[in-house]
């Protein structure tokens, strides 16, 4: 009792109840009224945050199927107006590819589209695609030549990219890019190893431009001695397992080496290949 405290008197056992939770009820209504005013601050950048996601998924997006593969680079190359990017590793190209590449080359040409195209040294002594390259470089298109290229890739007025799905070694899987950050990167990579590419120049009096038989060796040498394999060379390089056999062979001779330690051993003696980046 108040007039005396050592006294107590019973009371219901809600109204002691209702005493007791007050303090604790009150605490909750303010850490409520705080988990509130949070979630009410961070709602406009869920909106924002989810609004970005919806455009990053739709700006990159995965094809599955040569069909519909071949579809959208038709459209692409349809809605086509200034500049094509394109990126053609593994050497010599299929025939049949071949076929059916040229008459949209030769579309896009007429419609005044500039087109410029990245191969691998290798496709100098390959017939069917230096055919293919002397019809589009007699309507304008450039193409050049490097020892090394990166994967296959096709920019088209920098705003749409194609790139293969690494997880599908066929055509059968591809992915299209309309991200601008992106394809603006992917056309930065194109630039550089345009700045360094050879151009392949065909003419009526020089229908096979010349081979640079000298810079594929250094290049098979070069990835020897970082310890690839003949066939992994190969692959990298777009020729066969015998020509890059053949380069360290011949390689082997001119520095009577006898094993492939042994002639990379005598490469670095020699600074052959210092002045070539790795």
């Amino acid at each position: 009792m108040a007039e005396n405290p050592s006294v107590c008197r019973p009371v219901p056992p809600d109204v002691a109840a209702s005493e007791l939770c007050l303090p604790l009820e009150q605490s909750v209504f303010v850490q409520q009224q705080a988990i509130a005013t949070l979630r009410g601050a961070i709602a406009p950048a869920e909106d924002i945050y989810r609004e970005e996601l919806r455009e990053s998924a739709s700006s990159v997006r995965l094809l599955h199927g040569a069909e519909v593969v071949e579809g959208a680079l038709r459209r692409a190359a349809d809605a086509c107006v200034a500049e094509t990017l394109t990126a053609q590793p593994g050497g010599g190209r299929d025939v049949d590819l071949l076929e059916r590449a040229l008459p949209r080359a030769l579309e896009l040409n007429r419609r005044g589209v500039k087109q410029r195209t990245l191969y691998q040294h290798t496709v100098r002594s390959h017939g069917p695609t230096l055919s293919y390259i002397e019809q589009v470089a007699m309507v304008g298109a450039e193409v050049r030549t490097l020892d090394d290229l990166f994967d296959r890739l096709i920019i088209f007025d920098r705003t749409t990219a194609f790139i293969p799905d690494p997880r599908h070694e066929s055509r059968a899987a591809a992915l299209v890019i309309e991200h601008p950050a992106i394809v603006h990167y992917l056309a930065q990579v194109f630039d550089h190893a345009w700045r360094r590419a050879e151009p392949v120049a065909i003419t009526e009096y020089q229908v096979r431009p010349p081979l640079l038989t000298e810079e594929t060796r250094h290049a098979v040498l070069r990835l020897m001695v970082a310890g690839h394999t003949d066939a992994a060379i190969a692959k990298r390089l777009g020729m066969s397992t015998r020509t890059v056999s053949t380069h360290i062979k011949k390689s082997s001779e001119l520095f009577n080496s006898h094993s492939r330690a042994q002639l990379a051993y005598l490469l670095a003696q020699s600074g052959t290949l210092e002045d070539i980046p790795l």
